[in-house]
This record gives C-alpha cells, structure tokens and sequence, in this order.
C-alpha cells in the first residue's frame, strides 16, 4: 500500500475538482509536469522532477505516470497512480515519444490537451521536444493554472499541515535568538536552524534559507560566502519550515548591540504595515489590495524609496527550487483573497545609502473574517548585547 499523508478521500476529491475544470474548459486530457501537481492529485513524492516526467490524467480520471526506471519504486512507495511507463535512459532519448505512445492507446489522438508549461521540469529544450509530437497530433493550450488555482485554498487538513510549519518556524527563530551574538558565524545559524526544523519532523524548505549580517543584510537572497555577526550589527533572516512539504515562512531582522534610531523607525514601519496587510487579508480583498495597504503603511513612515515592488505570495505543498508561487502580492493584481489560503506577507526595508535593513515577516490562514498567523512569535525589536 502508498505511504499517503492524506486519505484516498481527499486525493479523490481533488482530482473529482480538477477533472470538473477540465470539462469546463473543454479538456479531454492534462499532462501535468509541476511536481506539485502531481503530489496533491495522487501523492506523488520524489525529487526526480529535475529530469522529465509526466503525469497523464484523462477527463474520466484515467492516470499514467512517464517516468524513469529509478522513480518506479518511489510512485509505488508514495502515489496512488496505478500505471508507471518508464522511458528508457540511453544516448538520444526522446521521452516526449514515450507520452505520445500513451496519448495514442488512450485514445487521444485528435482530442484536446491540456499542457502544463509553467513547470521546472518542462525545460524549453524538451517542450520543444514535445511539441514537435505533439504538432498535428491533438489540439493544446496551457493548463498551468487548472491545478495551481485548485492548490491555493487549502483543505482543513493541508491547512494543519500549515499550522504544524508555522511551528516549526518558531522553533527555529528561537534557537535562532539563543544562537545570535558578535562573533558567532553565520553558518552555525544555518545549522541551529535546520536542526530545529528537521529534529522537529519537518523537511527541508524549498527555497535556500537566508542569514546575512553587515551588507549582506540588504540581500534578499541566499548567497554563498559566510561572515561573522559583528558587535554592532543587523542578521537578516528568512526562512521556511516545511512540514510534509506544507511551507510557512518567516522573516526577522535582529539586532546586535544598541539599536540605532533609524532601525527603530523601520522596525515601527514594518509592524504597522504588516497589520495593515493582515488586517486586509478579507474575501472580497485582491492581492493587490494587500499589496497597497502595505505601502500606504511604509510610506507614512517615509520610507518609500527603500520598500520592494511585492511584499509576500501563496505557500502550499512546494518543492525545490523555490517555496514562491502564485498569486503573488504586488500591485495590480486582481487574485481575489479567498478562505482557505495560506500567504506568507513579508516587510522588507532596504536602505541602501544608509547600509540599513529592516524585514517583518510570516506567513498565516485567511478566513472570512480574520487572518491567522501561524507563527507565535512577537513582532518586537530583538537586539542581542
């Protein structure tokens, strides 16, 4: 039997929605590639997207997995996909024919598709690949956001999953506090974070976690290279927990030594901002709503000129490279807010002529009448003397 994180029921009713949009839209057949996709329809579990695979679903719910040989054991281990094709790894393979073979004996030929073109695995070298089998075989259109749109509100137990992140996030900003002082290096805050997370039953995060202290607190990314905290300084931290893969992120900027009139406005700043945001996180709110009312917050503290053009985006089931994904919150985006979501919204000031940085961050649940935090952790000015 699969080792499946939640009930046949639930993956049942998932695919039962998705297979309700692809008749919407006319759809006989997806070929899904977001090894995201893949996970919430059927519990696929494996970090062999680098390379191609493809899951087939017809519009009765029919499903085919085109995978390599050593992904046969993990779709057994971890799915409920009953039929695993696997192409053959040689010189001058050609995958993309092995899903044409499925196409044809479903009976697709001629039928209209749905492809999933938005996907790390779907390089633009075997898109071309596929399309070239594709060509006068089957009408398409781009299907990124059938199942995508499904991921983003979450179940009552995907929602859990959530919760059970956010805490883990807590954990490790608490080691994170006890570890941070001058002196101590950056990599092991690295490790006193990922040893809260994972001792703590969670997995590694999508994304690359980030700590950086001195100039390297106005990067937003992670980036190779490590430093010492200095006796005055400010650690910029941002970082996700995942627990079966269910991401929370959080993000903090502390303090070394005495903390400077400046990092204090911006701190002020982005704790205004953040409740501004939180508080609009409402149905009938879009993302850019949120977006706006953060900017509203940062600018009447004067710092327009050092807020980002997006302040935070979805989480849900990720995978590597990144926990990121739509909708994102930047201005003018219509994505309407809706119960169920989960959103990390993220403060981040940076001063560059002035060397200042300044971040507030986590990520929570919205409802119909409240937004959920879920993370515990105080939003006031840690500074470690």
């Amino acid at each position: 039997m699969p080792h499946l994180h939640f009930s046949a029921d639930e993956l049942d009713e998932r695919r039962r929605r998705a297979r309700a949009r692809m008749a919407e839209r006319g759809l006989d057949a997806v070929l899904l590639f977001k090894q995201e996709s893949m996970y919430y329809l059927t519990g696929y579990d494996t970090a062999g997207y680098s390379l191609f695979q493809c899951l087939v679903m017809r519009a009765d719910g029919d499903l085919v997995l085109v995978t390599r040989s050593a992904d046969r054991e993990q779709a057994a281990f971890t799915s409920v996909v009953p039929d695993v094709r696997v192409w053959t790894d040689r010189g001058g393979a050609n995958p993309a024919r092995d899903v044409k073979a499925v196409l044809r004996e479903k009976g697709l030929a001629g039928g209209r598709l749905g492809v999933e073109l938005h996907a790390w695995c779907l390089t633009g070298q075997r898109w071309d690949m596929l399309r070239a089998e594709l060509d006068g075989f089957c009408a398409r259109e781009d299907c990124t956001d059938l199942v995508q749109g499904l991921r983003a509100v979450k179940s009552p137990a995907e929602l859990e999953c959530v919760r059970k992140a956010g805490a883990l996030c807590d954990d490790a900003l608490e080691a994170l506090h006890d570890a941070i002082a001058p002196g101590v290096d950056e990599g092991l805050l690295y490790s006193r974070m990922m040893q809260a997370i994972l001792e703590g039953g969670g997995d590694p995060a999508a994304s690359r976690p980030i700590v950086g202290s001195g100039d390297g607190a106005l990067l937003v990314r992670y980036f190779t290279g490590r430093a010492a905290v200095g006796a005055r300084d400010q650690v910029q931290l941002e970082y996700g927990a995942a627990w079966r893969h269910y991401h929370a992120a959080i993000m903090r900027t502390v303090l070394t030594g005495t903390p400077g009139r400046r990092h204090e406005a911006m701190h002020a700043a982005c704790v205004e901002a953040l409740a501004a945001c939180q508080e609009a996180a409402r149905p009938g709110a879009t993302f850019g709503d949120l977006y706006e009312a953060h900017a509203r917050a940062i600018d009447a503290h004067g710092f327009r000129d050092c807020r980002l053009n997006a302040c935070g985006y979805s989480l849900s089931a990720n995978y590597p490279p990144s926990w990121m994904e739509e909708p994102m919150i930047y201005p003018a985006n219509a994505t309407a807010v809706e119960p169920g979501m989960a959103i990390f919204m993220h403060m981040i000031l940076v001063d560059s002529p002035n060397r200042l940085a300044m971040s507030l961050g986590e990520t929570g649940i919205a409802h119909e009448d409240r937004f959920e935090p879920v993370s515990a952790m105080p939003h006031d000015l840690v500074a470690k003397r």
